[in-house]
């Protein structure tokens, strides 16, 4: 049974940096697309960033762009989301999840890591 392994996430000032990971437990990453969302309670969940099976450079949210990086190592068979310039509207649910490509609907979704943004 395919999971997901997820960690990073936690508590920084405004303008900190966060490094999330994705770790699949089967090497998939060539296959499907990653990508990541993050949730609010009371608010739409959001799709954050997406890298396609090919790999390339990661298609981003509006409010994310220019801050957040989405990559890979395919030998660590790992996908990691680099947050800088972190703000407090940053705060919410990640979750890493499986799509067949980037603007596809998510057919599988990690537990979710927390990140919180606060002085």
């Amino acid at each position: 049974q395919l999971q997901f392994v997820e960690s990073g996430g936690g508590l920084v000032q405004p303008g900190g940096s966060l490094r999330l990971s994705c770790t699949p437990s089967e090497a998939i990453l060539d296959y499907y697309a990653i990508r990541w969302f993050r949730q609010v309670p009371g608010k739409e969940r959001e799709g954050v960033a997406c890298l396609s099976g090919s790999g390339g450079s990661g298609n981003y949210a509006d409010s994310v762009k220019g801050r957040f990086t989405i990559s890979r190592d395919n030998a660590k068979n790992t996908v990691w989301l680099q947050m800088n310039s972190l703000e407090p509207e940053d705060t919410a649910v990640y979750y890493c999840t499986l799509a067949y490509h980037c603007s596809g609907s998510p057919w599988y979704w990690g537990q979710g890591t927390q990140v919180t943004v606060s002085s």
